[in-house]
């Protein structure tokens, strides 16, 4: 039986000053209910605040994210003692004429700590399998790859 699970965010803005595509405010809020509002933007490139996540940055975040919650949990079935785990994912979006664009790859890159020697043949077999399983990665059209890195704790 298949299961659905349903999302629901929140994105507010007010901001035009009435000026035209090079006036008007990209800062936006976005929330959904008992979390923090998170403060965006659109990316630097088309005019929006560096200090604020952008849509490219959420999407790079959430296949990170997928992948590394769905390696901890088979690593975790599969008794693999996971100490440590930090991905530096990088995403490439490449603009197309008449303001278009999309996404052709992401690269993860997680270092893995394990705790056993033993374990890191199984620990670098799993992430193939996390991404086979990652609910974000199944959704997107363009390849997303792992590049992972296994490390014994001590």
């Amino acid at each position: 039986m298949s299961k659905e699970h349903d999302y629901e965010v929140t994105v507010r803005w007010t901001g035009d000053t009435g000026g035209g595509y090079r006036a008007y405010d990209r800062a936006h809020d976005v929330s959904a209910d008992g979390k923090p509002v998170i403060k965006a933007s659109s990316d630097p490139a088309f005019l929006g605040d560096p200090a604020r996540w952008n849509p490219e940055d959420f999407l790079v975040a959430s296949l990170s994210q997928c992948h590394m919650l769905t390696y901890l949990a088979l690593c975790a079935r599969h008794r693999v003692v996971v100490t440590a785990y930090e991905d530096t994912a990088r995403g490439r979006m490449q603009e197309t004429p008449g303001n278009g664009g999309r996404f052709t790859e992401v690269v993860l890159n997680p270092v893995v700590t394990v705790s056993d020697p033993d374990m890191a043949d199984k620990a670098a077999a799993l992430h193939h399998d996390a991404h086979e399983a990652c609910f974000v990665a199944n959704s997107v059209n363009f390849p997303v790859r792992n590049v992972p890195r296994i490390r014994v704790a001590g």
